[in-house]
């Protein structure tokens, strides 16, 4: 029999299954990644530089749905809320990768460029060094909460006794549609006006 064409296994076919499992399940595992792809589990690791290897590659395929672009529109405030918009669409559209993601460390060298980028833009709006990661991260906690809302069920509070807690049953009915959109425009509407706030006095003065 010939060789296939087309080789069973490479890291594009690796990181796709993977992600596959991710939305499905919520995790991998290399055996389920080499099944799935009907191969032997150590031949997965020829490709791949074992679970880690794999968790970086996700990264840079949900990170590549970012538009870095972004990051370059002036004024600097609007260059960071266009990345913050984009990178939220990102996770939303894989909501169950942010666990695993966001709980191991980011190696992935185009990601680490994102991230050089993010820093530049505020450093050369002129944020001291010392409040740029704390921007970031809090920019994050922000986006990928967000983007988990985004795919939680519309009903997160179900109320069998209405009338031991009938104000918060009558504010649920109030919020109407689109919940989760609305919270979001609230939460980086305060970010960016205490980031504003804090580029006139920063930490470092």
């Amino acid at each position: 029999m010939g060789r296939p064409r087309t080789p069973l296994l490479d890291r594009e076919r690796i990181t796709t299954t993977a992600l596959e499992l991710v939305d499905e399940q919520g995790d991998f595992s290399v055996p389920q990644i080499a099944k799935r792809l009907g191969a032997q589990t150590g031949s997965v690791y020829h490709h791949v530089d074992g679970r880690d290897g794999i968790v970086e590659l996700l990264r840079e395929r949900v990170a590549d749905s970012i538009d870095p672009g972004t990051l370059d529109v002036a004024p600097w405030d609007a260059g960071l809320e266009g990345w913050a918009r984009s990178y939220r669409a990102a996770f939303a559209a894989h909501p169950r990768a942010i666990p695993l993601l966001m709980t191991s460390p980011v190696r992935a060298p185009r990601v680490l460029e994102q991230y050089e980028r993010a820093v530049n833009l505020l450093l050369d709006a002129g944020f001291a060094p010392a409040d740029v990661m704390v921007l970031i991260i809090a920019l994050e906690n922000l986006v990928l909460g967000s983007a988990l809302d985004l795919a939680a069920p519309e009903t997160m509070w179900v109320l069998d006794d209405a009338t031991a807690t009938p104000r918060l049953g009558e504010v649920l009915a109030a919020v109407g549609e689109g919940r989760a959109d609305r919270a979001f425009e609230v939460g980086l509407a305060g970010f960016l006006s205490h980031a504003r706030t804090l580029l006139l006095s920063p930490s470092g003065a």
